[in-house]
């Protein structure tokens, strides 16, 4: 079993992680800004932690054999991410990515369609750099996972689809994933690496 460190271990994606790891055996550290809202139970170790300290989430992490990011983009970019995880001496990186970079059946960016809200444009377009950051990565083993443009509670089937880098869109015309069934997808790609250096994406 697995080391796993959560950042974002609060939010609603990284509150899923935590529970689907547990819920496999492994031991996860859970980091948060407040952690308030997180239990103390067996296969848990909980960290206070502003992300945004380099040196404070570098202890955090170490120790870990994968770290997932599950944090906001606007609040914590790739560079506060990446220098202290390789500090660490951590060697996985895993990114809770966003659906603004998918790509179009045209060919273009999901951020970059006519009818993309405007209110999730700052955070779709920090989730685009911090990929565009990874590509450029040389030292971590990254993986970054995209979900569906709706990302929401529902419940846990173990059912979706795998993709790449094109938006997943139901035989209904709708593009979506729940919490708890990306959370399948993302802890499976922690025990059996399928994407190396690679975005891919999940959806129904």
């Amino acid at each position: 079993m697995s080391k796993i460190a959560i950042i974002g271990a609060t939010g609603r994606a990284g509150s899923q992680l935590l529970e689907e790891a547990l819920r496999r055996g492994h031991s996860v550290v859970a980091i948060a800004r407040n952690t308030s809202k997180l239990a103390a139970r067996p296969g848990v170790t909980v960290k206070q932690v502003d992300a945004l300290d380099a040196e404070a989430l570098q202890h955090a992490v170490s120790g870990s054999d994968v770290v997932i990011s599950a944090a906001h983009f606007a609040t914590l970019p790739a560079i506060a991410v990446l220098g202290p995880v390789k500090k660490a001496g951590v060697k996985r990186l895993l990114v809770v990515g966003g659906a603004g970079s998918l790509l179009l059946p045209g060919g273009g960016r999901v951020i970059d369609s006519a009818g993309f809200p405007a209110e999730y444009k700052a955070e779709a377009s920090a989730g685009a750099a911090f990929l565009d950051a990874l590509r450029q990565e040389q030292a971590l083993d990254w993986t970054f996972l995209s979900p569906s443009a709706e990302f929401v509670e529902a419940e846990r089937t173990g059912t979706f689809r795998v993709g790449q880098d094109d938006l997943l869109v139901s035989s209904e015309g709708r593009s979506w994933i729940s919490f708890a069934d990306y959370a399948i997808a993302l802890i499976d790609e922690v025990e059996t690496p399928k994407h190396s250096r690679q975005r891919f994406t999940v959806g129904y």
